[in-house]
């Protein structure tokens, strides 16, 4: 079993792309479920399909299964969502010790950006970067599947 463990910050500045050596991945995602107890959700990210199954989680832990699947079957499975697709282009910023996740969001969440950074135990220290402001990790409505339902454009 695969056991996440992340921080999720919102991003105040756009100094972080002072960082970036490479174009980020654009990446395409929905949910089959989403409810208390799990999430189950189907991503392209570039060329490559995935489906993830989530787990409730306790603290900053959550179980979390992650499997590649053919492209074209991602890309079928997320016809079959029935709320807004995620789509976003993830950007990997080197910091420090760490790689954190930045998500520029676009349709229905665009102007969101949000960095994760996957940590290996919930004690982990790390550096949080200048351009990273608010932590929202424990805030529900930062999540994807949340996103989808409710996306952040509709907030105000």
């Amino acid at each position: 079993m695969g056991i996440e463990i992340e921080r999720k910050f919102l991003v105040k500045d756009e100094s972080w792309k002072q960082a970036l050596s490479e174009p980020g991945k654009p990446y395409r995602q929905g949910y089959m479920l989403s409810d208390n107890r799990r999430t189950v959700r189907v991503r392209t990210a570039g060329d490559k399909g995935f489906i993830t199954i989530k787990g409730k989680g306790k603290g900053l832990r959550r179980p979390e299964f992650e499997y590649e699947i053919p492209l074209e079957d991602a890309k079928e499975l997320l016809a079959l969502c029935d709320e807004t697709i995620i789509v976003k282009k993830r950007h990997l910023v080197q910091h420090e010790a760490h790689t954190w996740e930045v998500d520029v969001f676009e349709g229905d969440n665009a102007g969101l950006i949000v960095a994760e950074i996957e940590l290996s135990h919930e004690d982990e220290t790390f550096a949080v970067p200048d351009w990273a402001g608010e932590e929202v990790t424990f805030d529900g409505r930062y999540s994807n599947a949340s996103l989808s339902r409710r996306p952040w454009s509709k907030w105000n």
